[in-house]
């Protein structure tokens, strides 16, 4: 007889809702960028490469902070440093909103980076600390689905900002974050833990099942990296306006939303492999298919169905961690900082590297260079035979 899940307190519930809207906040002003993209391009002059490292800057901000935030919260606890993350949050969005020089709009995205690392690394330790060990896949699920809502929802603020202005619309980041910030105060603290330094870190990055978790971040994050550069160009070289840029993301979004709360049942009850095994699938042909398909309504298509699949990766790959975390004893704010440092490396490289390349050749080398890391992935994990007894 299966037992059934334990039952959440009224305190976690509101901690878990906290960190939902934490990560929804911050998703939500990363991914405003995508349908804008075109925008910029226009008003601050920037090449496709110069595109590129712009959307790279944010996941490069967070390359940078992933293991001092992580430190952070093994040293200063998990509410201080989520308050770190959020007024850096806010103070570089608002500069964004209004800003029109490159090198300004750069280094506006790297600060919300490292602000990323800090409210990330330290939000989502904070719940895996506080629920069940049997239902933190599923709980890591719902946060992270619900940061997939606020990349939802994002897209749709990029169509705001390019219709009220970006100064307006990037200044709500601001009131968000300090609203935020009072809301921590009211939410059951994190639970007390031993600090660890960085010497911590080094070898849990040799066990297999951080190994993979942190493979599997950073492969969505590649994924999410090119993406985010080449579809919202190649949709607007197809005839595709802001509109449809957003609501294309937008629907996709939707879409991992629903799923990652399901791939997170899927992987408490069966191993965070099985659906890692699917979702690597779809995403092998979805790589190959982006590049290729025309006219815009047919890429779009595409683009709605394929994208949740490299996004589902995200929560197995956090169960995984969190798991070798704890079996390790190894502290759940380093062991996230280790999941921003894996998500910054694949998005940062695939955003700036997928401008660079494809400015050089075509989409299609990048698009076929990231199938190739989902089909060597998938055979790598692919189920093992059991030897049979003698």
């Amino acid at each position: 007889m299966t037992q059934a899940p334990a039952r959440l307190t009224t305190p976690v519930r509101a901690l878990v809702g906290f960190i939902c809207v934490l990560v929804l906040v911050d998703t939500l002003f990363f991914t405003a960028l995508t349908p804008l993209l075109p925008h910029y391009v226009a008003a601050a002059g920037l090449t496709k490469a110069g595109a590129g490292i712009l959307v790279a800057a944010y996941p490069l901000g967070t390359l940078i902070g992933a293991l001092p935030g992580g430190l952070l919260a093994s040293r200063l606890g998990s509410r201080r440093v989520v308050l770190i993350g959020l007024a850096l949050m806010s103070a570089s969005a608002l500069v964004f909103g209004w800003a029109s020089s490159p090198v300004v709009l750069d280094a506006a995205r790297f600060v919300q980076g490292l602000g990323g690392a800090c409210t990330w690394a330290a939000g989502l330790a904070w719940l895996a600390t506080a629920v069940p060990a049997e239902r933190r896949g599923e709980l890591l699920g719902v946060a992270i689905g619900a940061a997939v809502a606020g990349a939802l929802l994002g897209p749709l603020a990029g169509v705001i900002a390019d219709q009220v202005g970006t100064g307006a619309t990037f200044s709500g980041a601001a009131v968000a974050g300090a609203v935020l910030m009072a809301v921590a105060f009211l939410v059951p603290g994190p639970r007390d833990a031993p600090p660890q330094g960085l010497s911590a870190a080094w070898p849990a990055m040799r066990d297999r099942q951080i190994g993979t978790g942190m493979w599997l971040t950073t492969l969505a994050g590649l994924a999410f990296g090119v993406l985010d550069v080449l579809a919202p160009l190649r949709l607007n070289s197809l005839g595709a306006s802001a509109l449809v840029i957003g609501a294309t993301f937008l629907a996709a979004a939707a879409l991992e939303a629903a799923l990652s709360p399901l791939t997170g049942r899927l992987s408490d009850r069966h191993g965070p492999l099985t659906p890692v095994r699917l979702s690597l699938a779809v995403a092998v042909a979805v790589s190959l298919l982006a590049p290729l398909f025309a006219p815009a309504a047919l890429l779009v298509t595409v683009l709605i169905v394929g994208m949740p699949s490299f996004g589902t990766l995200y929560t197995p790959a956090a169960a995984l961690l969190s798991a070798g975390a704890d079996r390790l004893r190894l502290n759940q704010g380093l062991a996230f900082g280790l999941s921003n440092l894996a998500w910054a490396s694949g998005q940062g490289a695939g955003a700036a590297g997928s401008g660079v390349l494809a400015q050089a050749t075509s989409d299609l080398l990048p698009y076929t260079l990231l199938a190739s890391a989902c089909l060597a992935t998938l055979v790598v994990l692919r189920p093992r035979r059991r030897a049979a007894p003698p």
